[in-house]
């Protein structure tokens, strides 16, 4: 259930996106000293994001600023990378030499925000991830076909759009060319892939590599072009786009695809855990302070699961008590995975019954809500290239200049796992008011800095939505029992997130004790169970943000209503947490608790 801000971070931080452009210019050292320290911070903020906007052209796309649409950096090289590092430091020594003890608090925040950033950027160059530049979750030659499909952020509406993208797609060759070099080195150095990872890869790429050029995914802007285009900008463009895909882009993907096949994966490793990798429990410890933007340790991370798998536990035996279910909770858990009343006839009906509750959610969220977003939002399935890994939901966010709504993605991938009781729950999560009312709200509050506006933290955002899940009956849903264990079961998948991925990583769980810990104790079908066991091995620590995020806010609200007693206000609770952006755990606790002190005053 990934928001667009994760993907645009995961470019930036994992795959170490840089470019080699012009930089902008920005104000020397010497002079900052010179004037306002509030003048100086908001020109620094503004400087950063536009530079970063230059090293980071594929996040500033997904952003909708199309200046850089034409731009695709090498960015895996390590040229790029050490551009990076020097970006980083460039930027830490120039807040450092800015007086910020008299900054007003909005200003306060934005540069311990900037700060932490920066320095998680900086603690996080020891680790290799460059030398796995490619898995089943965060798959390059994914990323670039959606891109290229006309379906995503890179835009497809003028002749320089597709112009844009012709330049850009050039420029995938030596990408693809870079990530097998690193692979390379990769396997010299020890640090390859889990081998059921790559081998999800495969049939991904085949599903791009198609032998005629009009019959690929990145033919589709060519089948779609705009009427008021003119005859001969047609048949230019589909005469370019033609070459491009059967010259340039098919004979890197195939290349790709063989060196995987032929050369890595034998070299792949049978364990699946980050422990297993040189300097792996120092990495895994950052990568679990970096998506919790706390100092938890995994153990103790670990430990917080279990007690709340067994609370949720205990709550769920309460439903099956009403239902007069005869059995045990596991026998409960099977009959909701494999009785036929909760399947969907088909696809459409599966969509309209997201669209069904759009209507139903959405008078709700008026009383509990004052800060709504202006930007819509659609609801549409995952393309089948990568439905078969992708989790069963995902959030797009909305373009900043409004011409591209918010997407929510339904996986409608092995339809009869996908369960009417799973529904309500997982539109709370990624729609409203879950991820789109906190992602597009967040780009539209236009006197934060743009870093924030179009950044943010994983554990805010991913809390966000699993704590806007539990607002199911005060938004009218959740009225069917069933519909109600639903939640439960979704905020107890998250519980065991919590126990598997440290499990995984620091604990040296295999992949089946993964597998088998989920079936064991959740009512998710395998199918469910394995994509999701595999995605916390692609992308360690990430599945803990969750958790960890809800239990704070869940913790900041019953703080507010026992210290506010009757001068509680949940919306405006709600537009306290909301109204600053994704913000670090820390940063949000010291706001709400100004809050609630300036509240009873």
């Amino acid at each position: 259930m990934l928001s667009r801000s994760l993907i645009s971070a995961a470019l930036a931080t994992a795959f170490g996106l840089a470019a080699c452009a012009q930089q902008p210019p920005v104000i020397p050292v010497t002079e900052t000293a010179k004037v306002d320290p509030a003048v100086a911070m908001q020109q620094l903020f503004t400087d950063y994001w536009e530079e970063s906007l230059v090293l980071n052209p594929v996040v500033a796309t997904y952003v909708g600023d199309s200046r850089y649409n034409d731009r695709l950096p090498n960015f895996l090289s390590a040229a790029e990378r050490a551009k990076v590092t020097t970006f980083n430091q460039k930027w830490r020594a120039r807040i450092a030499a800015i007086d910020t003890t008299s900054l007003a608090e909005q200003d306060r925040n934005s540069t311990q925000i900037l700060l932490r950033e920066l320095d998680m950027s900086l603690e996080g160059d020891r680790f290799p991830g460059y030398l796995q530049p490619i898995n089943q979750f965060y798959s390059l030659p994914n990323q670039m076909a959606q891109l290229g499909s006309g379906t995503s952020a890179q835009p497809f509406k003028t002749v320089q759009d597709y112009d844009n993208w012709a330049k850009r797609a050039a420029l995938i060759p030596p990408l693809f060319a870079q990530a097998i070099a690193n692979m390379r080195e990769g396997v010299k150095a020890g640090v390859v892939q889990p081998r059921v990872l790559m081998e999800k890869v495969l049939p991904q790429m085949d599903a791009l590599i198609v032998a005629d050029p009009a019959k690929t995914l990145f033919y589709k802007p060519i089948a779609n072009l705009p009427a008021d285009f003119s005859a001969a900008d047609k048949a230019r463009l589909s005469a370019e786009y033609t070459t491009l895909i059967r010259d340039t882009l098919l004979p890197a993907y195939r290349g790709l695809r063989a060196y995987i096949h032929d050369e890595y994966l034998p070299k792949t490793r049978s364990t699946v855990g980050l422990y297993a990798l040189p300097d792996g429990k120092a990495w895994y410890d950052y990568q679990a302070r970096s998506a919790t933007t706390t100092d938890l340790a995994p153990a103790a991370i670990h430990q917080i699961g279990l007690d709340e798998v067994t609370r949720i536990h205990g709550e769920m035996r309460k439903i099956m008590a009403r239902l007069k279910f005869k059995g045990d909770l596991q026998a409960f858990f099977k009959f909701l995975d494999t009785d036929k009343r909760f399947e969907f006839k088909d696809e459409p009906a599966l969509l309209a019954f997201f669209e069904a509750l759009r209507a139903k959610v959405e008078p709700g969220a008026a009383r509990l809500f004052s800060l709504q977003p202006k930007a819509g939002f659609e609801i549409r399935p995952v393309e089948t290239f990568r439905n078969k890994s992708a989790a069963g939901g995902s959030y797009q966010g909305p373009s900043e200049d409004g011409t591209r709504p918010g997407i929510f993605y339904v996986n409608t991938y092995d339809l009869p796992s996908r369960r009417t009781w799973d529904a309500e729950d997982l539109y709370l999560h990624e729609a409203v008011p879950g991820h789109h009312f906190q992602i597009a709200l967040q780009q539209e509050l236009t006197d934060l800095p743009k870093f924030r506006r179009f950044g943010g933290e994983t554990a805010f955002q991913e809390g966000w939505g699993l704590y806007a899940e539990s607002l199911g009956k005060e938004l009218g849903v959740y009225q069917d029992p069933y519909d109600h264990f639903g939640y439960l079961q979704n905020e107890l998948w998250r519980a065991i997130r919590l126990v598997v991925d440290t499990g995984l990583h620091e604990k040296g769980w295999s992949r089946k004790q993964v597998i088998d810990y989920m079936l064991a104790n959740s009512a998710q079908s395998e199918t469910q169970a394995i994509s999701e066991a595999e995605r916390y091995m692609a992308i360690p620590g990430q599945a803990l943000a969750y958790k960890i995020g809800e239990l704070k806010i869940k913790a900041l609200r019953a703080r507010a209503e026992k210290e506010l007693g009757a001068k509680f206000d949940i919306r405006e609770f709600h537009r306290q947490v909301l109204k600053d952006g994704a913000v670090p755990l820390a940063v949000l606790e010291t706001k709400i608790d100004r809050w609630i002190a300036a509240s009873k005053s």
